[in-house]
């Protein structure tokens, strides 16, 4: 969990080119119907719904991408098997993180676009993919995909929130990943900004089936608020914390020393969006943006972590 203050600006492609990029994300897989890989080797649940279980980078500079992550954080690229993805080509590729799958990197110009539509997107996991979607319009949210057969990876449907804020939903073909204790250059949170926590909150515990906690963060917020599902936090949803900015799900990454990392960033292609600095619980953290725009925050973990990278 980070807290950056309130009234700070970002740059435009961090949040305000979500909605658009999703869009045509969806119909790119509409109009290519893409045979997706699966999102783990070794399936340990049929499902663990509410869970974020996968992070598809969407992007118009993907060497550039591939060389940025990989210098950053160690992370490995590799083409999925020439019948799985858009084609057999480089266009769709697997990431992997000390060996684990950790995501997927679409290249956005396969979509023939004047428009910059470079993102981060959220997978969340549910149950049955078709009852959730029934779910997502039942609370007053949006279909933006309907629920789609994607191949390997099973279906998926990407909705909107009622604030707007995109999420993709996905019903494995195979199994969702076991559980696993986070890892430094992992992924380690998910959050969701938005300008009303009550109605985002009681929205996705209609669709997922969350218990919602409030955590007082004095000080900060007056509203943080936990999603948890089997007894355990899968994200938070608090008030945006950068004026005139959309809705956005925003993936954060644990890193030791998030001063070290951001001082990289120019360097490999990438945007300083805030500087790293001290949480008021504790420890650090900083957002940065990728070559081509998309935006991913990082902090240490635990907050009293003092490891240096």
């Amino acid at each position: 969990m980070a807290h950056f203050p309130a009234g700070e600006e970002t740059p435009l492609t961090f949040t305000r080119l979500v909605l658009v990029c999703t869009a045509l994300l969806t119909a790119a897989c509409a109009s290519i119907s893409p045979n997706l890989p699966a999102i783990t080797n070794a399936p340990a649940s049929l499902s663990t719904e509410g869970r974020i279980i996968w992070h598809d980078l969407l992007t118009t500079t993907p060497a550039e991408s591939r060389e940025f992550y990989g210098e950053l954080f160690g992370w490995e690229f590799e083409r999925p098997p020439s019948s799985i993805g858009f084609g057999g080509d480089d266009s769709y590729m697997l990431i992997r993180h000390e060996g684990k799958l950790i995501g997927g990197m679409l290249d956005a110009n396969i979509l023939d676009q004047e428009d910059n539509v470079s993102q981060w997107i959220s997978v969340m996991s549910v149950n049955d993919i078709n009852a959730a979607a029934g779910r997502v319009t039942a609370a007053g949210g949006e279909i933006l995909t309907a629920p789609t057969d994607v191949g390997s990876r099973g279906w998926m449907a990407v909705v909107a929130g009622p604030d707007r804020a995109i999420i993709a939903l996905l019903q494995t073909r195979m199994g969702d990943p076991g559980e696993a204790d986070p890892e430094v250059n992992g992924w380690l949170w998910t959050e969701l900004w938005t300008d009303d926590v009550d109605r985002a909150s009681t929205f996705y515990a209609k669709v997922a089936g969350f218990d919602v906690e409030s955590l007082p963060v004095d000080g900060v917020y007056q509203t943080y608020l936990l999603l948890s599902s089997r007894d355990k936090p899968r994200a938070a949803v608090l008030p945006h914390p950068f004026e005139g900015e959309l809705p956005v799900w925003v993936n954060y990454i644990w890193v030791a020393n998030p001063a070290a990392i951001t001082a990289r960033v120019p360097a490999l292609g990438g945007t300083v969006i805030v500087d790293a600095q001290p949480r008021p619980i504790g420890g650090q953290a900083a957002l940065i943006a990728g070559p081509s725009g998309a935006g991913i925050a990082l902090q240490t973990w635990p907050v009293k972590q003092e490891a240096q990278q």
